[in-house]
Parts: structure tokens; sequence; C-alpha cells
């Protein structure tokens, strides 16, 4: 079992992020709460908007690209400025299914150029006069106030009026790991359990990516560990993955992209040195 110190170090943490402070303010937060050197979130939230955010803590920063860019679930509010037959809010919706060309908002971190998203469902749960209840998943980097907006258009306006985000890839609101700001505070005070909280990065790997355990000599493994790529004549096995990562045992070697180049067949994007 590692210690903790070595734990916290590379691990994640799911955060219900309350709305108010940025994702920036809360990840320096834990960084500092948790005595880290590096702390990252995966997935910026607008300071109105509520929910999963997870952050990388310490060396687990590195391996930020394969959980940042994956789908966003979100269950907010739109407010309709005039109210609108439920058949006709749903033809509209439909005209949004699919890519979709979108310009970021004006006050966004982001260069405010027309990008494409794709929009992989918008689900209404309830309607209530105006506001319209309603569930949406999308492609990272969709702005949802926008979204809305530009559905109002179709339909004499409307704005979103409250947001909330469930899921961020592998993450969601229905983790038993998902913990407030308040949890993770008592959660400071307890080693215990603090541990069962952290979310060990090999074991969320494993979620993201193909994975294969591999016996080396203690020779290959010291080897693998500096960055050496993978040989066909050592590894013949292998996922046939563009993207995998490898493990001995509960440990995690390392990250490999294939390449074709004579007998090596994958290189280390990331190793566990």
């Amino acid at each position: 079992m590692k210690d903790i110190k070595e734990l916290l170090n590379f691990s994640i943490l799911n955060i219900d992020t309350p709305q108010g402070p940025t994702s920036f303010a809360i990840t320096d937060y834990l960084r500092k709460s948790l005595n880290l050197n590096r702390c990252s979130h995966q997935g910026t939230l607008d300071p109105a908007v509520s929910g999963v955010l997870p952050i990388l803590l310490g060396r687990a920063c590195r391996l930020s690209e394969y959980f940042m860019h994956k789908n966003k679930t979100y269950v907010g509010i739109m407010r309709l400025h005039k109210e609108v037959e439920e058949k006709e809010l749903k033809e509209t919706i439909k005209k949004f299914i699919g890519k979709i060309n979108q310009l970021p908002p004006v006050r966004s971190s982001v260069k405010r150029a027309i990008r494409q998203r794709e929009i992989f469902s918008f689900n209404i749960l309830e309607i209530d006069g105006k506001d319209v209840l309603f569930e949406t998943e999308v492609q990272a980097g969709t702005y949802i106030r926008k979204l809305c907006d530009d559905i109002g258009k179709e339909i004499g306006g409307a704005h979103m009026l409250e947001l909330r985000r469930t899921k961020a890839g592998i993450f969601t609101e229905e983790d038993k790991n998902f913990i407030n700001l308040y949890q993770f505070e008592e959660a400071l005070k307890d080693e215990d359990k603090l541990r069962s909280l952290l979310i060990p990065a090999e074991k969320a790997i494993k979620s993201v990516l193909p994975h294969q355990q591999i016996s080396p000599t203690q020779t290959q493994l010291k080897q693998l560990l500096t960055g050496k790529p993978l040989h066909k004549s050592d590894f013949p096995q292998l996922p046939k993955e563009d993207k995998f990562a490898l493990f001995t045992k509960e440990q995690l070697i390392g990250i490999y992209k294939r390449v074709n180049e004579g007998d090596i067949i994958a290189k280390a994007e990331f190793v566990y040195n």
C-alpha cells in the first residue's frame, strides 16, 4: 500500500464545485491544503455553474490530455422569452443535434472564433411555463449558455438560467468519491477518510485507455521506466490500439503510442519514474 504522501502525489479528486468560486481558485485551494507543488482541473466551469470538477494531483497532472477532451453532460434550466409549444420547441432543438458551429461568448477564456462542436443529445425533462429543464451531452469545449441563446434565436429568445455539470468523461456526480468542499475539509482531519476519497491515477487510466499486464525482468523494468521504446522482440503481444497503458501487477509502467520503426513498435508518452 502506498503511503499517503505518495498516493496524494498521483491521484485525482472528483470535486462538487459550488457556484461562485472559479475553477482555478478551487484547484489552488486544494493544492495549498494538500501541500502539493501542482494541481490541475479538467475542464473549466463558469463561476455560475456547479457540479463535477475532476482535479489531478501532483504528478497526475501529466496525464491531463487523457482525461480532458472527453464528452460532458449537463442538467440546466433554459428560460424562454415567450411561451412555446413543446412540439415546436422539440423540433427547434433537433436542428442543434449533431455538429454545429459555435462562436464562444464575449466573456470566455478562448479566442472568439467560430468552432465546430458536436451536440450528442438535448432532452427536455420538464416544462414549467417559460422554464425548460433539460439534460444535454456535448463535446468538450461546448458553451451551453451560447447553445441556449442560439436555440432561443429560432423561437423568440431564450437564455440559460441555471446549469450543473453532472459528468465529465469518466467522472460523474454519482461516483462514491464525489465530494463537496466541506467533505474535503473534513477528510483533511482523517487520513483514512482522505485515502478513501482519492482516485488513484492508475485506476483512472485503466478506465480511459486499453491496458495490459506484462512481466518484465528487473533490467527491462528499469529501462522502461527511463523511457526505453518497446521492441517487438521483447514484447510481441501488446494491445492493438494506437495508445495503451502497460502495468506490472498494480504498478503503472507507462503510456505508449504505436509506431512503425523496424523492431520498435511503440514509444512512451508517459512513464512512471
